[in-house]
């Protein structure tokens, strides 16, 4: 496996603090870093509320990547509850496919971390706004 695999599965363990922010949201049960084209790691954890306020862990650490002045990603790993890794859902895709018009299908998406299955966001999502 590669090394920046590994240190996105890190990177991601290392802010993957599920716990109660008030009575009404929880936060760290999903964490996700990715790399950017830069070549530097953000993270980010989902946030899950009572209503449809919340934020899934991967458009957390992509809105990150954003604040610090970036704009392209390269690798996208999600941690799992139990410490599983999984694809992105759907909303998460389409903010990628948004935000890299053109090239959004060379996104390298970690599948199953154990067993080192990537795939590509172009191999999960193969058609855009057909």
């Amino acid at each position: 496996m590669e090394q920046i695999w590994k240190d996105l599965y890190q990177a991601a363990k290392a802010v993957q603090k599920p716990r109660d922010i008030s009575e009404r949201i929880f936060a760290g049960s999903v964490a996700a870093a990715i790399e950017s084209s830069g070549g530097k790691i953000y993270t980010g954890v989902c946030v899950d509320t009572s209503s449809s306020l919340g934020i899934c862990a991967e458009r957390n650490a992509i809105f990150n990547m954003i604040t610090n002045g970036e704009n392209e990603i390269r690798r996208v790993l999600a941690l799992m509850p139990d410490g599983k890794t999984g694809a992105p859902c759907g909303a998460c895709r389409e903010l990628m496919t948004q935000l890299m018009i053109g090239k959004y299908r060379s996104i390298q998406i970690m599948l199953d971390y154990e067993n080192e299955k990537t795939a590509t966001l172009g191999e999960l999502t193969p058609e855009w706004w057909i």
